[in-house]
């Protein structure tokens, strides 16, 4: 036993193993081997997301970073998506509020042209306009299939509620007309202020010493300069809910609705999170999606889903529900949810849901840390939430502290039954 559990923690990324360099243009690199693997992985992620949009052009950064592969000074479109596929290599760009993210994967010997082609769109995209306009058409499309998605729609409507006046409040995909008004130069420009090594994290596993692939990323990034890369604004505080809040949005002949039901959670450094996320798992998680599952789908029959979630992250987190019901059932569903958490609020968990909880998310770690994949996103988080680099040697015990009166504790400080956020879409 004292054996097989001695190899599962030596296969987690431990402070012994997890080699961390920053450069001296400000970039963190992150590295760790993997000779199991032919494979190498990266991810990282650099300060530049839609916290620095204008609400008149709401939308630029996830356009310009959607923009990012699409044309550099030296390779095209084509060229760029040609060569990746050619030696089985992907990469790829997305945005939030604070981050623009990156992922990739390529065979070791790849590695090279990988981190070459990652700089290219880092630092000289080249924003060509027919790619501009074809990339504006696609994301006017996914507004118009938003319009119409009630599950979308109801996120969207609950957000805006939930995060009034606040950055997270507004969709970072942005509104018809501000896409719209986005003009090559704002691409141009929100690119030179925002693109830049200061803050910039990137970590790679695989089958690589980890001062090798410091090497390679310090060949390829290793000279960008920004001197004028512009630091993120502070979130402001989030005004706390006085009292519940109702809203429908009308989407004509849809056969289903969807709802959202939630409220502020604590944010993913927050020493409540545990507690919060192990008491989520009994709520609407574990097995066949937890107490709500189980009371609103399996033995009401209302709902074609119903589940919570945890969303924790740098700012102010959501704790919520969400279901997809029959029209007809949607006053039914949202009864039977509110009660559920009044039941939550007020008992919290079992020592048996605990239990298995607890057992559930102790037992699942190994597998979340068997790809190269994996590993860069686990390295990545106890980096971004500076949770420190043991924090996978500590877990077991993290997990196994959480008590009910934690559970429960947690529960009432962040659900208050008479200060929720009911946000439905549907006809």
């Amino acid at each position: 036993m004292a054996k097989g559990k001695s190899t599962q923690m030596s296969s987690m990324p431990s402070p012994e193993d997890v080699y961390q360099v920053t450069l001296s243009n400000g970039i963190t690199v992150l590295a760790r081997s993997n000779f199991n693997s032919p494979a190498v992985n990266l991810g990282g992620y650099l300060p530049s997301g839609a916290i620095f949009d204008t609400d008149d052009k709401l939308g630029l950064a996830d356009f310009a970073t959607s923009m990012l592969m699409r044309g550099t000074k030296k390779r095209t479109f084509d060229a760029i998506y040609n060569e990746l596929e050619t030696v089985g290599a992907s990469l790829g760009f997305d945005s939030g509020v604070h981050n623009t993210n990156f992922g990739g994967r390529a065979l070791v010997e790849e590695l090279p042209l990988l981190l070459t082609i990652l700089s290219e769109s880092l630092q000289t995209p080249s924003f060509p306009k027919d790619e501009v306009e074809r990339l504006r058409t696609q994301l006017l499309t996914g507004l118009a299939l938003r319009a119409q998605d009630t599950s979308d729609m109801a996120d969207l409507i609950y957000d805006q509620f939930l995060y009034a006046d606040h950055p997270y409040g507004k969709p970072t995909d942005g509104y018809v007309e501000t896409i719209r008004a986005i003009t090559r130069k704002d691409l141009e420009t929100y690119h030179r202020l925002h693109f830049g090594p200061r803050g910039l994290v990137l970590a790679i596993v695989g089958a690589m010493h980890p001062k090798k692939a410091v090497e390679a990323v310090e060949k390829a990034l290793g000279g960008w300069q920004v001197p004028g890369q512009i630091e993120a604004p502070a979130l402001p505080p989030l005004k706390p809910i006085k009292r519940t809040v109702r809203k429908h949005h009308v989407i004509p002949g849809k056969a289903q609705s969807d709802l959202v039901v939630g409220t502020v959670g604590p944010n993913r450094k927050n020493p409540d999170f545990m507690a919060a996320s192990l008491g989520n798992s009994v709520l609407g998680q574990f097995g066949m999606m937890g107490r709500v599952g189980n009371v609103v789908r399996e033995k009401s029959g209302l709902a074609y889903y119903a589940y919570s979630s945890l969303h924790s992250g740098i700012g102010p987190g959501s704790w919520e529900v969400n279901a997809g019901v029959n029209p007809k059932n949607l006053k039914k569903a949202l009864d039977l949810i509110e009660k559920e958490l009044q039941r939550f609020v007020k008992n919290g968990v079992t020592k048996e849901e605990l239990a298995d909880s607890q057992a559930n998310y102790i037992g699942r770690l190994p597998l979340s840390l068997e790809s190269n994949s994996g590993v860069v996103s686990a390295i990545l988080n106890i980096h971004r939430y500076e949770l420190g680099m043991d924090y996978y040697q500590r877990y077991e015990s993290l997990i196994r502290k959480v008590t009910r009166e934690d559970v429960v504790e947690v529960a009432r400080k962040y659900i208050n039954p008479e200060r929720l956020v009911i946000a439905t879409a549907g006809p």
